[in-house]
């Protein structure tokens, strides 16, 4: 007899996500303060001791949501392409992310310093970036050099540079939008010979 294929998500798979989803509904109206187990077990649709089953916490919740949102971020080898293709690629990804779940990457910003497993997501995730990114400046033709003029610096404070904007435009009318171009920019111009990525 055949086995059962594992397709579809598990009922245990299914409540996670409904957690989750319940959470990040929350965090939008309330913010994280007076967010409870109650209220995010409630918005879930189950009992507040069945969601003890799958979180020990709040917090637990939170850092689960920020681990969810943030994949959407990680970048993997960068492909074989022109490098203002891939940078453009990157930064309308992160800001797609910021505008889908803006106050879930707020809250990562926000409680990152105070929560010490969201804070290890949030640096997990730049870090990672940055060394994609760093090779594709080195592939664009950027010095590999140790040193603050190398890809690795470079990429480093664009990374930083891209969170931190894009964290700040997520809190103005149309301001993803701006800010998408204006990092998108800025990225081309490290490019040997001031490459432009405007339209």
């Amino acid at each position: 007899m055949a086995a059962k294929r594992r397709d579809a998500p598990s009922k245990g798979d299914q409540r996670v996500q409904a957690i989750l989803d319940a959470a990040e509904v929350l965090l939008e109206r309330e913010r994280a303060e007076p967010m409870t187990v109650e209220s995010i077990a409630k918005g879930a649709g189950i009992l507040r001791g069945s969601l003890y089953f799958y979180f020990g916490s709040k917090q637990e919740v939170l850092t689960a949501l920020v681990a969810r949102t943030v994949a959407r971020l990680h970048m993997a080898d960068p492909p074989d392409a022109p490098a203002r293709d891939i940078v453009r690629w990157a930064v309308e990804n992160t800001a797609r992310t910021w505008r889908e779940h803006g106050t879930v990457m707020r809250a990562a910003v926000e409680f990152g310093p105070e929560v010490p497993a969201i804070n290890q997501l949030w640096q997990d995730i730049i870090a990672n970036n940055t060394k994609v990114m760093a090779r594709v400046l080195v592939a664009a033709g950027v010095s590999e050099q140790d040193g603050p003029t190398g890809a690795d610096a470079l990429a480093q404070a664009l990374c930083w540079m891209t969170e931190r904007n894009f964290y700040h435009a997520s809190t103005q009318p149309g301001g993803l939008e701006r800010m998408t171009e204006t990092l998108v920019e800025l990225w081309c111009r490290v490019l040997p010979g001031g490459q432009s990525c405007s339209s």
